[in-house]
């Protein structure tokens, strides 16, 4: 806006003292300062308020002027209140420095002047952001992209004041403008947004974290590709981006929001062409797969692997170990496997899902999936994870067919992967979803593929029986015990659990006597009645007496390895 604009404004109050041949400046922001020396926050364009509380004599206007005049700002507007009039010797060095001066009237609150500003400043350079977000689609979809989200986000920052972030399903920055989110931050709001889509609410969904309010849109992908509008929510809400915006959409004009779907439409085609990238390492995936699954030659798989290898790790000379991840979605209480609904195969959903899961969740950026290829298969997605091999280093295969030693190095892990995704995805699995994920063993050849891939789908079946929405495995928990209950009816482990433990929740819903937790620090403290004590900050005679309650409301001996092995199993099945 310029400034004859507000000196035509008759609410404003505004009189021109002089500079009438500098009306035509444009006002890009406004500033209240009683400081006699601003110019730290001062960066151009503004027009600068002040009620004079700078002026102790005559000698003080010029060199005030003269900062303001330096600084670039549009114009000064002084307010009557203080003095009553304004001085003259401050008109007279705005006539030197040919700084336009406004007199505001003693009735007109400076906040009505910055309301006014800011509101009319805004909508001016929503119309400019919007045109330049418009020039910026037209170039993503017709050529090379243009910056990037990052480019579109600067705009929100530098020209709405908007602080914005591109965020995965489970919370991982994928874009942003600044600082960026705190990653607790992220989760909770990938959280948030999930839940929201899964209860069927139009964007955008509002959100308050650690007192901050956060609008939250949709980032749907409508460009080449892009699935038919019908299909069931539950196919893309695992796998759909987010635009995090710190501010509150609720009172905005329809114009702002119509600007933002034009933000998230824009990143959604630098989704499409991400999506598109992944093509190539899918296909090598599926190949592979294949390959391993119908018993084809180690050495077709090897030559197959070598293929692979330069695409996923580009630049490694040694050839990599490999992990297998297998991911499962299941919906409904039937356990009907995801993505039946129209248009969809078994198993994509899980693809998409396990292809972020696998990204280092202190990664950002839209492309950095480029070592992970993922394929599906049945009802299962199944991804096939390089690990780059340091010569010479502990545990590095010393020959064809060895694996190495899994000693919690490096590689994948199941827990970690379960602590980064755990909280955002079961918002979005809601009451009707599960995820579950087993990972193998590093292997160091084609031979032992076969084996990671049925190491990792027998660990998904070990995760499938635990409770919980999102639950994961290990190679690790496929030598003990854990690998049997998988496989045990589940009539028969609600029959097993029942007899022992029912006795002792009932007795807690009647008394609060706390025996199962009891029972559990008790099995976890390898049956040490000085350290279950302290665990529990009990006197060792009250332990006794929780112990012996249990006794005797099951029959069992806990002083017995077989009794006790009986309650450990009953707890692991509960």
């Amino acid at each position: 806006m310029r400034l004859r604009a507000l000196l035509e404004t008759d609410a404003l109050g505004l009189r021109l003292l002089g500079g009438e041949d500098e009306l035509d400046r444009t006002v890009r922001g406004v500033m209240t300062t009683d400081l006699r020396d601003p110019s730290r926050y001062l960066s151009g364009g503004e027009l600068v308020l002040t009620g004079l509380a700078w002026r102790r004599d005559s000698a003080d206007s010029e060199p005030f002027v003269r900062i303001l005049a330096s600084a670039g700002v549009a114009g000064l507007a002084a307010g009557e209140a203080e003095l009553g009039a304004i001085p003259d010797d401050l008109v007279q060095a705005c006539l030197r420095h040919r700084l336009p001066l406004f007199a505001v009237n003693e009735s007109v609150a400076f906040a009505t002047i910055t309301e006014h500003v800011v509101r009319q400043v805004s909508g001016e350079r929503a119309g400019d952001l919007a045109a330049v977000v418009d020039r910026h689609r037209r170039l993503m979809t017709s050529g090379p992209a243009g910056g990037g989200p990052e480019v579109v986000l600067d705009l929100l920052g530098s020209d709405l004041d908007l602080r914005a972030w591109v965020l995965s399903p489970t919370g991982r920055q994928i874009a942003g403008a600044g600082a960026p989110l705190p990653a607790e931050v992220a989760a909770t709001l990938a959280g948030e947004h999930l839940a929201a889509t899964r209860t069927g609410r139009r964007g955008p969904h509002r959100a308050q974290v650690r007192n901050t309010t956060y609008s939250l849109f949709p980032i749907r992908n409508t460009g080449r590709g892009a699935a038919p509008a019908a299909r069931d929510v539950r196919e893309t809400v695992l796998s759909d981006w987010l635009l995090a915006v710190e501010a509150d959409a609720g009172d905005w004009p329809a114009a702002r929001l119509d600007l933002l779907q034009g933000v998230t439409q824009l990143i959604a085609v630098e989704r499409d062409r991400r999506d598109a990238a992944r093509t190539v390492r899918r296909r090598l995936a599926q190949e592979v797969l294949e390959l391993v699954q119908t018993g084809a030659a180690p050495a077709e798989i090897a030559a197959r692997l070598r293929v692979a290898a330069p695409v996923l790790l580009p630049g490694l000379g040694t050839a990599p170990h490999w992990q297998v991840v297998v991911a499962r979605v299941d919906w409904g209480e039937e356990g009907a496997p995801a993505g039946k609904g129209p248009g969809a195969e078994p198993g994509q959903v899980a693809q998409s899902l396990l292809e972020e899961i696998l990204v280092d969740p202190a990664t950002s950026g839209p492309d950095s999936a480029d070592r992970i290829a993922v394929a599906h298969t049945g009802d299962e997605a199944i991804a096939l994870v390089p690990l780059p091999v340091v010569p010479g280093a502990d545990g590095d295969a010393g020959e064809e067919g060895a694996a190495p030693q899994d000693t919690g190095g490096p590689g994948l892990h199941a827990d970690a992967l379960l602590a980064t995704v755990r909280e955002p995805l079961s918002a979005g699995l809601a009451d009707d979803g599960r995820l579950t994920l087993g990972v193998s063993a590093a292997v160091h050849s084609a031979e032992g593929l076969r084996g990671a891939l049925e190491e990792a789908r027998h660990a998904r079946r070990v995760a499938a029986a635990r409770p919980g929405r999102v639950c994961a495995a290990g190679h690790h928990e496929l030598a003990s015990h854990v690998l049997l209950l998988p496989f045990v009816p589940d009539d028969v482990r609600r029959a097993f659990t029942a007899r022992l433990l029912d006795p002792l929740r009932d007795y807690d819903r009647r008394h609060r006597a706390e025996l199962i937790p009891t029972l559990e620090a008790f099995l976890d403290s390898d049956g040490s009645w000085t350290r279950c004590a302290t665990r529990l900050h009990l006197h060792v005679n009250t332990l006794r007496y929780r112990v012996g309650r249990i006794e005797q409301l099951t029959g069992r001996d806990l002083s017995r390895l077989e009794d006790k092995l009986d309650f450990f199993l009953a707890l692991r099945m509960s």
